[in-house]
């Protein structure tokens, strides 16, 4: 039903990831029902395509962990220390976004790591001109306007959509579930967090920038929350089991806990559920116009 919804039609993951786990959740949930011979899929650079011929539709993922350009812009080799964004203009990314029916972003992960962020101001290639510091909420929120003041200026509400993915919960400190364990993680937990007032170290701050922002759009946005509900899961993580960037150390493989990855989900998994609130705001939606 999905991939018919979708025929004649470009759908387009933009963001980090946590948004390029969501994006292939979609694909590892839509591929089954197409033949092998009528889909592909191919990375380049930025930008990986799923193609699904018979329907005449493509869903993509570009990366753009903040949105903005910044010195982070490599899908492979992103690792930096000073990060670095523009906070104007966008065209770098915002190009490959142009001709999309639906638009999924994402942006969070990435401004959460520092108090605050540098801003390279104008479209001079020179990054030691005009540099200022910002505080990361200021920062997103300068970015996240220019989000919408681009969607607002691209975006044809009669032929497309637009949707916001709210933060994506880490759980890299089991105190904050009550375990008393030293050192404590996401690792080895196999059951979900039980009090439903639980809140771990998500940022509400950077959540109601989100909200006020968005709220200012003179095109629908729509907010796929999933941040309460992911929020609970701290047995949904990859842990160790992943394909590590480098081999673990014989220190590190003593106390797995010092690598186990509780940022990213395993799949099949949390961002299935995700994609379950995606479909439904999308193709049954109840306040704005469906595709």
């Amino acid at each position: 039903m999905m991939l018919e919804m979708l025929r004649g039609k470009r759908m387009l993951f933009v963001g980090d990831s946590l948004n390029r786990g969501q994006y292939v959740s979609l694909l590892c949930l839509l591929h089954r029902a197409i033949p092998d011979g009528a889909k592909s899929f191919e990375t380049v650079d930025s930008l990986s395509i799923f193609r699904a011929k018979d329907y005449d539709a493509t869903i993509e993922f570009y990366w753009a962990p903040m949105l903005a350009e910044s010195n982070s812009d490599d899908a492979v080799v992103h690792r930096v220390d000073d990060r670095v964004i523009r906070g104007a203009p966008m065209d770098k990314h915002s190009r490959f976004w142009q001709g999309a029916h639906i638009l999924v972003f994402n942006s969070y992960l990435w401004w959460t790591a520092e108090d605050k962020i540098k801003i390279l101001r104008g479209a001079d290639n020179d990054l030691s001109k005009d540099i200022v510091e910002m505080k990361a909420e200021e920062a997103y929120r300068l970015v996240l306007y220019q989000v919408v003041r681009w969607l607002e200026r691209n975006a044809d509400p009669k032929n497309s959509r637009a949707f916001f993915v709210t933060a994506s919960p880490t759980h890299t400190d089991s105190a904050a579930w009550g375990d008393e364990a030293e050192g404590g993680n996401c690792y080895n937990q196999t059951t979900p967090i039980g009090d439903a007032s639980y809140w771990g170290s998500t940022s509400r701050e950077m959540l109601r920038v989100t909200e006020e922002v968005l709220a200012t759009s003179r095109v629908p946005v729509g907010v796929v929350n999933i941040t309460q509900l992911s929020e609970y899961r701290r047995d949904g993580h990859t842990q160790t089991y992943k394909r590590q960037w480098s081999e673990p150390t014989p220190e590190q493989r003593a106390d797995p806990r010092s690598y186990a990855d509780c940022t990213h989900w395993c799949l099949p998994g949390v961002p299935d559920t995700w994609n379950e609130l995606l479909y439904w705001k999308l193709f049954f939606p109840s306040n704005d116009q469906a595709l």
